[in-house]
């Protein structure tokens, strides 16, 4: 059983944001080690740790179950009283007929969170017991399912749900609430306290296999070979090797253009209706944050605006950004670009904070002629712009920025 994890002196790795091949000799305690570039961190300061994550993800793991299957929030007004499960979300917009909108629910929360913390925890336990299996492109499939896992964003949508309903309406936390809000905690905490490097650092270290000459980069793992190499996959992942992502110009030029033309119709057309004695009301994302300024709700309505305004549209932006700075072969701003790049990669997943609230309050507001709420179409178009520009940040490839300022 292998309780700790040393790990030896140096490792010749790339960055995956800018390309340039560095030996990486392991953080001290709580130090990080950055690309000389970039900034990239390439290390974090739980580098060696393999015991702690794997507890604390089976932990989360445990507590999504009863997540799953007891009540997150109960309403009661005028006698009458709803419950909400974490399923229910998905299953009130598939009743609406919003079926697109009920399979991202039922994904992001639900299943990609369980097969994640699954695979995860098969990982950990792996290294961790000295077990035998194919680790390598496991671990490829959790970096690849992690920004769809939004346990954490679900939570927060149904806290702005939770804050809007507490205006006109008793509502209380149910046991399956607690439950998500530890499993979501406990899963942070897992992802703190894991350490990528480590993982491949044990599977397969490159030091004394450094290729020479011409060279091509994993972008998973960061694992290098010669680019005259037989193997079309990396040794270490599993991952298909490409120099640069095949077609990412073209393919990010397309979702932006995309993300462009539907980010004017989820903006205007509502996203919620609500149907109060009779009387209908459209809301869309602005005026949803005016609501929550008028109820002096203001941290909640900067966090909805944030996330579901500004961020999309800048995310849109940066990545023409980009793809403007590559075409002209500018150098300018190129680690202030990389930083950007960064962020909106990392930030991008939030901005499905109002789909996770609208599906709480359709779930949970529904009592006939007093009071209901229906979803729009503009969170069809909301949704689509959200993904859009997500996939177009996975397939932008950042190192076509350095390539781009090196002198012919």
């Amino acid at each position: 059983m292998n309780r700790s994890h040393p790990l030896p002196a140096a490792e010749r790795i790339a960055c995956p944001d800018c390309g340039l091949a560095q030996l990486l000799a392991p953080p001290a305690h709580n130090q990080v080690a950055e690309c000389s570039r970039c900034g990239r961190t390439l290390a974090g300061a739980a580098t060696g740790r393999i015991g702690a994550p794997l507890a604390v993800a089976g932990g989360a793991l445990l507590l999504l179950l009863p997540a799953v299957v007891a009540p997150l929030l109960v309403v009661s007004t005028y006698g009458a009283q709803r419950e909400s499960w974490l399923t229910s979300s998905a299953t009130a917009f598939w009743r609406e007929g919003f079926a697109s909108l009920a399979v991202l629910v039922a994904g992001f929360a639900i299943v990609l969170p369980a097969i994640f913390l699954g695979l995860l925890i098969w990982v950990l336990g792996n290294l961790y017991f000295g077990g035998r299996g194919p680790v390598g492109p496991v671990f490829r499939w959790t970096k690849h399912l992690r920004p769809w896992v939004m346990i954490e964003v679900y939570l927060i949508g149904s806290f702005v749900a939770y804050s809007r309903i507490k205006v006109v309406s008793t509502v209380d936390v149910g046991v399956g609430g607690w439950c998500l809000i530890a499993s979501a905690l406990l899963l942070m905490i897992a992802l703190i306290e894991l350490d990528e490097r480590t993982v491949w650092e044990m599977l397969r270290p490159q030091r004394h296999e450094y290729p020479h000459g011409e060279t091509i980069a994993c972008t998973v793992c960061d694992f290098i070979v010669g680019a005259g190499s037989s193997t079309r996959h990396c040794p270490r992942c599993g991952a298909a090797l490409h120099r640069r992502k095949p077609r990412s110009l073209q393919r990010t030029a397309a979702f932006v253009a995309a993300g462009y033309l539907l980010y004017i119709p989820a903006n205007t057309l509502p996203v919620l209706t609500t149907v109060r004695f009779g009387r209908e009301e459209h809301n869309t994302i602005l005026s949803g944050v005016l609501e929550l300024i008028q109820n002096d709700l203001w941290p909640l309505a900067i966090i909805v605006f944030v996330a579901s305004i500004v961020l999309p549209l800048l995310k849109l932006c940066g990545l023409t950004w980009m793809l403007l700075a590559i075409r002209v072969r500018s150098s300018r701003f190129l680690v202030g670009r990389t930083r950007l790049y960064r962020s909106i990669d990392t930030v991008g997943r939030w901005s499905n904070i109002d789909i996770f609230c609208v599906s709480v309050l359709v779930a949970l507001l529904q009592f006939g002629s007093l009071t209901a709420v229906h979803a729009g179409e503009g969170l069809v178009a909301f949704a689509a712009v959200v993904v859009i520009t997500m996939l177009g940040t996975m397939v932008f490839d950042s190192r076509l920025m350095w390539d781009a300022a090196e002198p012919r």
